[in-house]
């Protein structure tokens, strides 16, 4: 097919306000492609309305389920801005003959940033310091120092790396938990290998970067919630679902908890009973929300949507072992 037939819906939001060169790469490329109309992620039920023309995604965290691509014919690529992959079914994906793209190293720095930003946010008070200073009140909150804490870091991939190697310079003690443990970062960096049960017992703080998958949903419920300290803290900058919120919600109410930072949630945007919690930081999913990560993801996005256009090699196909975990093959 001729580049200039080519189609391209573009659902991610924001998208070329970091900086317009993914739009200008489009415009160049003359290809037709038409922006999100909603200013905020599709529904199902839009996306299946209105994918049915288009020959290429570049996708943010909407639903591509099975349902929809069964009503895109035309569709063979799908470019995802960002690394999670929870939200695109690969199994029909692959059944359909539609490839898929990401940009897993794009976001990392902002993410990482984000979760050690949070850590400092919760262990000094600093948001209650300034709602309280909001409405007239002058007091000064007592905090703990990171260098005093224990902080366990559940998934050691590039993410969970980066907040080690930020963390380096606090000098917390750090446990860390992977499926696949990078033996030779842990020990360059003095890390200390630990179950995810240690972590959740002894850690002062847990962050988690896991991917959203059948085993990591429901990761943190009340079992685990249970075996943290009263005064321990949680952050999760992974993926919405991940965390059992109502859990959640009432181990914070019920004094079983010190605080927690979440930018992610089950439902996006969210206005659950997090919202009405003092001591539970909440944020919009923006951890890759930084300008030059959010414009790096959507550049290395576009580039790859176009290089599937050209037909030239991709340099972002989601590897094997992703299609593997959820079950297909080849």
């Amino acid at each position: 097919m001729n580049q200039n037939s080519w189609k391209i819906l573009v659902t991610t939001v924001p998208f070329g306000e970091a900086d317009p060169a993914p739009l200008d790469l489009l415009k160049a490329a003359g290809v037709s492609f038409d922006l999100n109309p909603f200013g905020r992620r599709f529904q199902e039920d839009e996306l299946a309305e209105r994918i049915g023309p288009y020959h290429g995604l570049i996708a943010g965290t909407e639903p591509i389920t099975r349902r929809v691509m069964e009503q895109a014919p035309n569709l063979k690529h799908i470019s995802r801005v960002g690394i999670g992959l929870d939200s695109v079914d690969l199994i029909a994906a692959r059944e359909l003959g539609i490839q898929v793209s990401y940009t897993p190293d794009a976001p990392a720095p902002a993410v990482a940033e984000l979760a050690v930003g949070q850590m400092l946010n919760l262990l000094r008070l600093i948001p209650q310091a300034d709602r309280g200073m909001r409405r007239g009140i002058w007091k000064r909150l007592m905090g703990r120092r990171l260098s005093e804490c224990v902080v366990g870091i559940i998934g050691l991939g590039r993410i969970g790396k980066r907040v080690t190697r930020h963390l380096s310079g606090f000098g917390p003690k750090i446990l860390v938990n992977d499926i696949t443990p990078d033996l030779e970062f842990i020990e360059k960096h003095s890390l200390i290998e630990a179950a995810k049960e240690q972590i959740y017992v002894e850690a002062d703080i847990i962050t988690l970067h896991v991917p959203l998958t059948r085993e990591t949903r429901g990761l943190i419920g009340p079992r685990e919630l249970a075996m943290m300290k009263p005064d321990a803290l949680l952050i999760n900058t992974a993926r919405g679902g991940i965390v059992d919120e109502a859990a959640l919600a009432a181990a914070l109410r019920a004094g079983k908890l010190g605080g927690a930072a979440i930018d992610v949630f089950e439902q996006e945007p969210y206005s659950g009973e997090l919202t009405g919690i003092e001591n539970c930081l909440l944020t919009c999913h923006m951890g890759s929300c930084s300008v030059d990560c959010r414009a790096r993801m959507e550049r290395e996005a576009t580039e790859e949507a176009l290089r599937f256009v050209r037909n030239e090699p991709l340099r972002g196909l989601v590897p094997e072992s992703e299609y593997l975990a959820r079950g297909v093959r080849s």
